[in-house]
């Protein structure tokens, strides 16, 4: 006798894949299953990225000189790049020729002087009561080993050297063809997204030639600035103060306050008037900075709040070490030009509160014929 109940209906299951209700719910799946192990793979690649978004950086640099030279000679684009890779070459060559012994030298003084003057203010801090009694001496070994640690967190000088030449390598074939590379990404995004992809490249592209044009000449007013006043000052190292603040000028904020700290320390190892005329001349050059070139480069570039930079510092410096720390203005500058064009093209409706404290669209609250 057969069941007079009601019949089964028989649901897709999961190997009918010619239901478009399966493949639907499988190309969901895969989206979140292709985010997470995206996720994954650039928390564990992450110095790889960052050593590819150094290239840029530095293609960015060297594309702007080239577009920069070519208002002043008429020639094609590759001889202008070959040009300022050799003028940047010829730098590195002179300085590590002609100013490498002096700033070895230098350096191994500072060193030195740096650790004489932390032990000074450790034990001043001991006597004054800041800091436990038989304290001070384990708080310098723990900030001396702090030291080594960030150095550690680079690599060995091999590793380091090896990051670097691959941040050029890199940058210099970006720099040769920028175009090449960004028709191979766009060839992998569907045909009706490919050109907002080109504008909002175009427009990155453009915010980090500035960006770093900007950058490249505060680090030489700062660089040059603070050895000429050292020199005029008597304030011993001046050369290679000079460098390092120079060099430090890269990483905003964090940069300033450590190459003012390594100014004082050595400042006040000579002698107290001294030490005052480091200050003066640390706030002389913050000043100009701060005043004139910054405000200058930010009416041409991506207006980026400090405390922004700021933080986005501390995170990327806290995942990704010193590399995360440089890299971490020109990724918040690039990151904001991409949200602004992304907003640009999917502008917000106005929304209204209602009474009910609901939002909807402006329009449909909009009287009939207002």
């Amino acid at each position: 006798m057969s069941d007079c109940g009601p019949a089964h209906i028989e649901e897709p299951g999961p190997a009918e894949l010619r239901d478009p209700l399966i493949r639907r719910e499988l190309t969901r799946a895969g989206v979140w299953l292709g985010l997470a192990v995206g996720i994954v793979l650039i928390w564990f690649l992450a110095q790889p990225i960052l050593l590819i978004l150094g290239g840029v950086v530095f293609a960015s640099m060297l594309d702007g000189g080239t577009r920069l030279l070519g208002r002043v000679l008429p020639i094609g684009r590759g001889w202008r790049l070959a040009i300022v890779c050799l003028g940047v070459l010829a730098f590195l060559i002179w300085t590590m020729v002609f100013a490498g012994m002096e700033l070895a030298g230098q350096a191994s003084t500072l060193r030195t002087v740096i650790t004489e003057q932390v032990n000074r203010v450790l034990g001043w801090a001991g006597d004054v009561g800041l800091v436990a009694e038989g304290a001070s001496g384990n708080l310098g070994n723990q900030l001396m080993g702090s030291l080594g640690k960030l150095t550690n967190a680079v690599g060995t000088a091999v590793g380091a050297v090896t990051s670097l030449v691959m941040m050029v390598v890199i940058g210099v074939f970006v720099a040769v063809d920028p175009r090449l590379y960004d028709r191979g990404v766009a060839w992998m995004m569907p045909m009706r997204s490919r050109s907002g992809f080109y504008t909002t490249t175009r427009r990155m592209a453009f915010t980090m030639r500035r960006l770093m044009a900007g950058r490249l000449l505060g680090m030489t007013v700062e660089g040059f600035g603070t050895w000429l006043m050292c020199l005029a000052a008597g304030i011993p190292m001046a050369a290679l103060l000079g460098l390092l603040t120079g060099l430090l000028a890269f990483v905003p904020n964090v940069g300033a306050i450590v190459s003012g700290v390594l100014l004082v320390a050595v400042g006040f190892s000579a002698g107290t008037e001294t030490g005052l005329w480091a200050i003066a001349i640390y706030l002389v050059v913050q000043m100009v900075d701060g005043y004139l070139i910054v405000p200058m480069v930010a009416k041409r570039t991506v207006d980026l709040a400090p405390a922004l930079v700021l933080g986005a510092q501390l995170l990327f410096g806290a995942l990704f070490g010193i590399l995360g720390l440089a890299l971490a203005d020109p990724i918040v500058a690039m990151l904001k030009t991409w949200l602004e064009r992304a907003s640009e093209a999917q502008p917000l409706k106005p929304m209204v509160m209602d009474d009910a404290g609901d939002l909807h669209p402006a329009i449909n609250l909009l009287p009939p014929g207002g």
